[in-house]
């Protein structure tokens, strides 16, 4: 293909001339199935290359390659036809396929795609041009299919300013950054119980590749992931970028990682590392809280992921995480609960508090990345406040992060020491003792007060949510020691 670069562009101005396309969001997962179809069509041509006993899941005439591709004999499917074929066979068929348990994952990843996939185009002949342009990318030819590997990046890239669809984008920079610091070991098993569109997965193969060196080591490399989605739309998105960047049997399930008894999880269902983002600023309902040990069981998704990860991390196994303000600093008696078993338990050694921008303009919630391991509990805990670059106000879609940002952390990282700025501390070292003492609250070497933003009213709104709940919690926590105090509890119950 041509000028590979322009090929958002010329989608995108396709697709805006269709009625049925209502903004960006629709665009996207529009976008998305073709491409899945067109990458699995060119692994299938893999796998057929390699084993001479492959056969398709997909009936022939929903190969892409046979009903997409234009031959250029004047047969090819356009307009009405074409709507007919993709609303009315393709798309009952390929949500309808056969599949079991014994069903080879990188056959039943199709059904599952398409099982909540939609067509939104309304014009056929809109949808050929569309068609045309994908099908120009020759995905056999490796630096073609690895220059696109880049452009998917693109794509999901502006997933995070397409409304809610952002929550499923993580940036690169912070993905990378985890994924080098945790450093990941061949033979290993990384998971992510929230995976979005991968981009988690996607760092950990691209800081493990370079430590492939053996055909035992390809093998170890390509089943060294494992995420969960419970979006039919990152799914898709997902499993779309792990054939991309080679994994033929992507183990990904298309699930709800807080809807299994976590007391019921055995040294099977265990990792050696997690990376994860968890949603967060959501509520669950009460049947999921069941599912939870009575005093870890939040209302608040990302404390329910923080029990799920702790119950899946393997003994010696090693985690960063992400996780808004509000978990560090409410004291609860949940959130406190779940973060005393964090220190008993686990080893917290490193709290990297992020700028508030960081999630632009998807959100303005600051954020921390929390680094711990199943090594036993926790001595020490280091705080490290990463401060906006020099010439920057915040980040934006224009001016996102960038991995070079991280580097005075990765400098530090190496070299610990405490220091402080202006009088504020920005890298501090906590014993556990000095945490308990003040209820678990782990809202240390944060912003000073005149780096705050002003936040977007839904950010706003959740942000005194979590304080007012915190400072609630604390008010509570004060009256009832001085009620133990007065006696007040047992003048009451000698009335």
């Amino acid at each position: 293909m041509s000028n590979i670069s322009s090929f958002v562009k010329r989608v995108r101005q396709i697709m805006w001339n269709d009625a049925g396309i209502n903004g960006d969001a629709q665009r996207i997962e529009q976008l998305a199935w073709m491409l899945f179809l067109k990458v699995y069509d060119s692994k299938e041509k893999d796998w057929e290359l390699v084993d001479d006993n492959y056969r398709s899941i997909l009936p022939e005439n929903c190969r892409w390659c046979n009903w997409a591709h234009d031959d250029k004999t004047g047969n090819v499917l356009t307009g009405d036809a074409l709507l007919d074929f993709v609303n009315n066979t393709l798309f009952k068929t390929l949500k309808t396929l056969p599949v079991d348990a014994n069903t080879p994952v990188r056959k039943s990843i199709v059904q599952t795609t398409f099982k909540d996939a939609n067509n939104y185009m309304k014009d056929g002949v809109l949808m050929r041009q569309v068609i045309n342009t994908i099908d120009e990318l020759d995905l056999e030819d490796y630096e073609e299919r690895h220059a696109f590997g880049e452009i998917y990046e693109s794509i999901l890239r502006e997933i995070q300013s397409a409304g809610s669809a952002g929550e499923f984008y993580t940036p690169r920079a912070v993905t990378d950054f985890m994924a080098q610091i945790i450093n990941p070991q061949i033979g290993e098993k990384m998971a992510d119980f929230a995976c979005g569109t991968g981009g988690f997965l996607t760092s950990w193969l691209k800081y493990l590749k370079p430590k492939v060196k053996t055909t035992l080591d390809q093998a170890q490399y390509d089943s060294s992931i494992y995420g969960i989605e419970k979006k039919p739309f990152p799914y898709m998105l997902c499993v779309t970028n792990m054939l991309l960047h080679g994994i033929d049997t992507p183990h990904i399930d298309y699930d709800n990682s807080l809807t299994r008894e976590v007391l019921d999880y055995t040294d099977e269902d265990c990792f050696n590392v997690v990376l994860m983002n968890p949603p967060y600023g959501g509520h669950e309902l009460a049947s999921v809280k069941k599912k939870f040990p009575t005093d870890l069981a939040s209302g608040e998704t990302a404390d329910l992921f923080m029990v799920v990860i702790m119950y899946r991390l393997k003994q010696n196994g090693r985690c960063a995480v992400i996780l808004p303000d509000g978990f560090l600093f409410n004291t609860d008696n949940t959130k406190v609960a779940i973060k005393k078993k964090l220190l008993s338990e686990f080893n917290l050694h490193t709290v990297i508090r992020m700028p508030g921008s960081v999630f632009s303009p998807y959100t303005s919630i600051t954020t921390n990345i929390l680094f711990f391991d199943r090594t036993g509990s926790t001595k020490e805990t280091w705080f490290y406040r990463l401060d906006m670059p020099e010439g920057y106000k915040h980040f934006s879609k224009t001016n996102p992060m960038k991995l070079e940002h991280f580097n005075p952390a990765l400098e530090w990282w190496s070299n610990r020491q405490e220091i402080v700025v202006d009088g504020y501390d920005k890298a501090k070292k906590y014993s556990v003792e000095e945490i308990a003492a003040q209820n678990y609250n782990l809202d240390l070497c944060k912003y000073p007060n005149e780096e705050e933003e002003i936040l977007p009213p839904h950010d706003l709104i959740l942000q005194y949510q979590e304080k007012r709940a915190a400072l609630n919690a604390d008010i509570d926590r004060i009256l009832a020691g001085i009620s133990d105090i007065l006696g007040l509890e047992q003048e009451k119950d000698n009335e």
